[in-house]
């Protein structure tokens, strides 16, 4: 299934923004937490870009009945505008994972999981994160569960800086920050998507994909 989890104009600031993070990235300004975890700074700008492009292609994996289903309209949330795919002709929701706002951010934290030393500190984090987010998701009919854009990826971001060790602040921020939107907004509130009629509801797609991408841009500044 491909469709945009935001209206193109949205999309294409979020390209234009990784852009302008790229001479950064190469220059050696920032990055340098990551590079001692073996990510080089071409390699996340391209990730990034990945994370835009996965953004496109959502994974069906569960259909479930819907109430009154909404689609091919713009839908309004947090500031954000995303046009909901074409809805089917049977009442029915499809269940999804977005590839570039589940699956690359989810394996980015496996990955970085493997790679920090962590102590108590980071699991105190994302669940920090996951309650505040849990709190803050709000539904939205046509559209599935929606959280404001900014104040996970912040708030994950204050919390690495008073929380964890220096070296290690902009991967936990981007570990807690993805971590605690991806189960506080998308799986822990799974049982409100039939009442929503949402023709598409997608884990890390629209409604947290921004979020989720405002996460990673954060981070890469924390280090």
């Amino acid at each position: 299934m491909f469709f945009p989890p935001l209206i193109f104009l949205m999309m294409l600031a979020f390209f234009v923004v990784a852009l302008i993070m790229l001479p950064f990235l190469l220059l050696g300004m920032i990055g340098e937490a990551f590079l001692r975890l073996g990510l080089s700074p071409g390699l996340i700008f391209w990730l990034l870009i990945l994370t835009l492009l996965g953004s496109l292609v959502n994974i069906p994996i569960y259909r479930f009945a819907s109430r009154e289903v909404y689609g091919d309209q713009v839908i309004s949330y947090y500031g954000m505008r995303v046009r909901l795919p074409r809805a089917p002709q049977t009442h029915q929701t499809v269940l999804a994972v977005n590839v570039g706002g589940a699956l690359i951010p989810a394996c980015l934290c496996v990955y970085l999981l493997h790679e920090i030393p962590f102590g108590l500190y980071l699991p105190v984090l994302v669940g920090l994160v996951t309650l505040v987010v849990n709190r803050l998701a709000r539904p939205v009919k046509g559209l599935g569960i929606a959280v404001p854009g900014l104040i996970p990826p912040l708030l994950a971001a204050l919390g690495a800086y008073l929380l964890c060790p220096p070296y290690l602040r902009a991967p936990c921020a981007y570990i807690a920050s993805t971590l605690g939107i991806l189960i506080g907004a998308d799986l822990l509130r799974l049982r409100e998507i039939p009442e929503l009629g949402a023709p598409v509801a997608s884990i890390g797609g629209a409604g947290t994909f921004d979020a989720i991408f405002f996460g990673g841009i954060i981070a890469v500044l924390l280090s």
